[in-house]
């Protein structure tokens, strides 16, 4: 039937106008309820989109129906992936609170549209993380891979620029030391606003109006996020040096927090650590008030490899190649509570991993259970043993 609307429509065009109306059809899987099933009158599934709109927000639906989405497979849609959107849009809108708080007043931040020069490391990592997912933004809509494209902008907002780039850049604005990140959360924001905008347009126009008002007029006269020129990254500023020093950091900070996590230290409780740096001692030494604040560190030890004492105090050590970090924990934990509590936690997980073993072995369960659910089991048993290596890891340091 599909072939034969997009006929009618093609002919109905040329007769009317002498034009062929449209060159291009994307044609979407169906859109199913949260269990799989066809959604329909009588089965009473079907889901109100004014009601929707009333309760989650115009942006959160049309985020919520591409999320996930690749051509020709069907979709379950649920007030899950809803929530997840809105979630999302109000992320977006306090972080663009925060930069937009952080402009007012303020001034040298011509040159934020196109920033020609770049120095800080933490800036040319992430308008070279930017350049990169634009670019592979763009691939992914040129082959109407509209899920792809937006996983990307979802992770890249979230976690490269909300979750570490703005925590790094309030540090330097409290300190008031080096060069200003405010151009470059500027710069970085307006331009993720622009990718975002056929997913969000009305919290990205919005936003995107209050923004450039605070910022000098720069990058042509566009009145509307509509009509401004969508991103690309004809001549990218990829930086890999920048890239793999910052990465790095940021592994550094995940591995303590784990274990902070792991050993559930309270988060105000500062640990006293050392990093042998293994050369890579000048981004660390850099990077350190980074480290020490997200870490929640103090103090901090920085040494070339091989030179650190080997008479350290009770702690856990965690290799992040290539650096060391030893977490100093006598006396900030009790030792020999927190070995017995990991036992057990680790002998629960042994329990579950045979369990699971087991399910997904059985050729029975592969055989007549759906796709999705032996992939959700077989992705289980692999997080249990990455969980159970871990914890006999944490547990031969204690004991040592």
């Amino acid at each position: 039937i599909l072939f034969f609307w997009v006929a009618r429509m093609i002919m109905l065009g040329i007769e009317n106008t002498g034009q062929v109306p449209f060159r291009t059809v994307f044609l979407h899987g169906l859109i199913r309820d949260a269990s799989g099933a066809k959604m329909s009158k009588t089965r009473g599934n079907t889901l109100d989109p004014l009601e929707l709109i009333e309760k989650y927000g115009t942006d959160a639906l049309r985020f919520a129906l591409t999320t996930g989405t690749a051509p020709g497979n069907d979709m379950r849609f649920g007030e899950n992936r809803l929530e997840a959107a809105r979630n999302f849009a109000n992320k977006v809108w306090n972080a663009s609170r925060f930069v937009i708080s952080g402009l007012e007043g303020k001034s040298g931040l011509d040159g934020w549209h196109d920033l020609p020069s770049v120095e800080h490391r933490e800036d040319r990592w992430i308008v070279s993380r930017l350049d990169r997912v634009t670019a592979e933004v763009n691939e992914s809509l040129s082959n109407f891979e509209l899920g792809d494209a937006q996983q990307k902008l979802y992770d890249f907002f979230w976690n490269d620029y909300c979750d570490w780039y703005i925590e790094m850049a309030k540090l330097r604005i409290r300190s008031g030391e080096g060069p200003s990140p405010l151009p470059t959360l500027a710069h970085v924001l307006e331009r993720t606003l622009r990718l975002l905008h056929p997913f969000m347009p009305f919290i990205t126009e919005e936003i995107w109006q209050i923004l450039r008002s605070k910022l000098p007029q720069e990058g042509g006269g566009a009145e509307s996020i509509m009509v401004a020129e969508y991103p690309t990254a004809d001549t990218p500023r990829a930086d890999a040096q920048a890239e793999e020093e910052i990465g790095l950091v940021m592994q550094a900070i995940r591995a303590v927090r784990n274990t902070r996590a792991q050993l559930r230290i309270p988060a105000g409780q500062r640990l006293e650590a050392q990093i042998e740096t293994n050369g890579m001692q000048a981004p660390i030494e850099e990077e350190a008030e980074v480290i020490r604040a997200l870490s929640r560190i103090e103090p901090l030890h920085i040494v070339a490899g091989g030179s650190s004492s080997t008479d350290q105090p009770k702690g856990v050590t965690l290799v992040v190649n290539p650096l060391v970090i030893h977490l100093q924990l006598e006396g900030v934990v009790d030792l020999s509570a927190e070995q017995e509590r990991l036992r057990a936690e680790l002998d629960d997980c042994l329990k579950n991993m045979d369990r699971v073993e087991k399910l997904v072995s059985n050729p029975n369960f592969r055989e007549k259970a759906k796709p999705e659910v032996v992939e959700t089991e077989q992705a289980r048993l692999q997080d249990l043993k990455e969980r159970q290596q871990h914890l006999k890891e944490i547990l031969e340091q204690l004991a040592g």
